[in-house]
């Protein structure tokens, strides 16, 4: 007689192939439409799941930057600002099919690169990339029809400093408004994260795109402070931390320059009573846990009336318990590798010190690989407003739970926080799910969803969150003399 299975639900691996990232022993800068030596230190990529090395990168030093902003200015006097709206479509949407057609390399090579699950990276991250510049690329003969005046000019050389979290994709977002408003772009990815940034200098390449209209800087925090500050770019855009981003706009206070920021945020569900519970525990966890919360608008609160919070918070436990942590190139994993371990060590001490301000620590109970820069998702009930998690950017897989009898209790607690970058509302009533979103101080406001991005929808934060928007006709603006 044979045995039961006493794991009957246990996925069997379904693990991807990282040879097909046709990985390479070294990277280069992209400048003036070819890859060169870069002058800076060379350093090395690495794999946060394992800690392997995955290639080394010519860093950028200050005279490359110089020489990608000449290329970009070269470009945009030339070349790019010349060419008229229809031809830039052509290109953007070139652009757009060849991420399409490269998805799965690309996928596999930005999940070896920050950890991300794959099955993410392939589901969300690049058919998002390849859908704003689609977007964008009918934005291009039509910039007439934005609401910014009769041929609105482009602004010139954009330089714009890229995060880890979403290396691909948030580049995506950037230069396809960018190009299709006639503007040229020096990147600077994350430096622990370059390499679909630099592969994309590549797919520019494939596309026949003018040299110079996109170079790609890899290299350290001194790089991109010398590329925002560069005398030849007209237009400094930043994402990454609030406390970067401050010091950011300091430096460039006076320069003539357009500033631009999406920083960081303490985004919050809020769910009342009437709620479909199902669908907000999913939300919830979704808001919380997607891309190991390494995400600047991610639902790091919980926001619950108190009728219905004990109920909520043990269907909520049930959900987080069912949550794969594991290899990144696993197709089953739900949450993958952190960025780096001072990330898991930061993440620790914000726990710990949650735990000795009052909070209740309940942790996923998984087992992540042993190698490698994992932490499990962990809930804090019992949090209070004046707690540090309650208050402070956590980016990260920790979720703080929080109660409210009120709508305008709820509205007061979720707007205790110097960010306002995004929120959810999950009600029955649409009602009193428009009555709290007009109230909330922050950029954007779902109802009954969370992480609902689109490239035809504006995002962007208020406050401590940066200012400016991607996405839309609001995405344009930026990237325009208006």
């Amino acid at each position: 007689m044979t045995e039961p299975d006493p794991n009957p639900l246990e996925y069997a691996p379904a693990l991807e192939s990282a040879t097909v990232a046709a990985l390479r022993e070294r990277y280069r800068p992209f400048i003036g439409g070819r890859f060169t030596d870069g002058s800076g230190t060379v350093f090395s990529s690495v794999n946060p799941a394992t800690g392997e090395p995955l290639a080394e990168i010519a860093g950028s030093a200050e005279s490359d930057v110089d020489r990608a902003v000449a290329a970009a200015e070269d470009a945009f006097r030339r070349h790019w600002g010349a060419v008229n709206g229809t031809d830039r479509a052509k290109y953007l949407f070139r652009i757009s099919r060849l991420l399409q057609e490269r998805s799965r390399e690309l996928a596999v090579l930005e999940t070896l690169d920050t950890g991300k699950p794959v099955r993410q990276a392939m589901e969300f991250d690049l058919p998002n990339a390849a859908a704003w510049f689609l977007h964008y690329a009918g934005w291009a003969d039509k910039l007439d029809h934005a609401g910014f005046g009769p041929s609105p000019a482009p602004l010139g050389v954009t330089g714009q400093v890229v995060p880890s979290n979403f290396p691909l994709l948030l580049l995506a977002q950037r230069v396809a408004p960018a190009l299709a408003c006639g503007s040229t772009v020096v990147v600077k990815p994350a430096e622990r994260t370059p390499l679909t940034a630099l592969v994309f200098g590549e797919i520019c390449e494939q596309a026949g795109l003018p040299p110079g209209t996109v170079n790609i800087l890899p290299g350290g925090s001194e790089t991109g402070a010398s590329l925002l500050a560069h005398r030849e770019v007209r237009h400094a855009v930043f994402t990454g931390s609030t406390g970067v981003g401050e010091q950011v706009r300091r430096d460039l206070a006076g320069r003539g320059k357009r500033v631009t920021s999406e920083l960081g945020g303490n985004g919050v569900n809020i769910v009342f009573a009437d709620a479909a519970p199902e669908e907000a525990v999913r939300g919830v966890v979704e808001g919380a846990f997607f891309n190991q919360g390494r995400v600047r608008c991610a639902g790091s609160r919980l926001l619950v009336e108190e009728s219905v919070a004990e109920e909520f918070v043990a269907r909520l436990r049930d959900r987080m318990a069912e949550l794969r942590v594991g290899d990144p190139m696993d197709r089953n994993t739900d949450v993958g590798a952190l960025g780096s371990s001072a990330e898991v060590e930061r993440l620790s001490e914000l726990v710990e010190r949650g735990v000795a301000e009052g909070a209740t620590r309940w942790t996923v109970p998984a087992t992540p690989p042993r190698h490698g820069d994992f932490m499990a998702p962990t809930l804090l009930t019992d949090v209070q407003q004046s707690m540090s998690v309650a208050r402070e950017e956590v980016f990260g897989p920790v979720l703080s739970v929080l109660t409210f009898r009120t709508a305008r209790e709820a509205v007061t607690k979720a707007d205790n926080t110097p960010y306002g970058l995004a929120a959810g509302v999950w009600s029955e009533k649409g009602s009193r799910a428009l009555w709290t979103a007009r109230r909330l101080r922050t950029g954007v406001v779902w109802a009954n969803t969370f992480h609902r991005f689109d490239p035809t929808a504006p995002f962007g934060g208020r406050g401590e969150s940066g200012n400016g928007r991607v996405g839309g006709t609001a995405g344009l603006e930026a990237y325009l003399d208006v």
